[in-house]
């Protein structure tokens, strides 16, 4: 199993043991989660781009690599992937870049396997 299988994998596990519990305040947080992320007056690619950027600036490594596989899914390139790098780190700051460096490996990752 490759790095993005595992990662796939293990969320979609763990979110139906969280959406399993039948806790109406997580189930409604991950409805809302779902409906942010729709297609809107903004379209799904900017609405990745932005988590991408909101994650990193969160400093959420789970997320940043949801968020890049869901850009590299929706065929964002990699000049706008590393602009949003790039805004990402300006917004945080250098406490970021040890995560602008995982993401870069994990985009890197994805590029030569694909989002399996």
């Amino acid at each position: 199993m490759n790095k993005v299988e595992e990662f796939n994998e293990y969320r979609a596990k763990m979110n139906d043991k969280i959406v399993g519990s039948n806790n109406k305040i997580l189930k409604r947080i991950f409805n809302l989660d779902t409906n942010a992320f729709a297609e809107g007056s903004v379209d799904k690619k900017t609405k990745e781009m932005i988590g991408l950027s909101s994650s990193m600036v969160l400093r959420c490594d789970d997320c940043v690599r949801y968020h890049l596989g869901k850009c590299f899914e929706l065929g964002v390139t990699e000049e706008q992937v590393f602009e949003v790098f790039s805004i990402a780190n300006l917004i945080g700051g250098t406490i970021v870049i040890p995560h602008l460096r995982r993401a870069v490996e994990y985009w890197e990752y994805l590029k030569e396997n694909g989002n399996d």
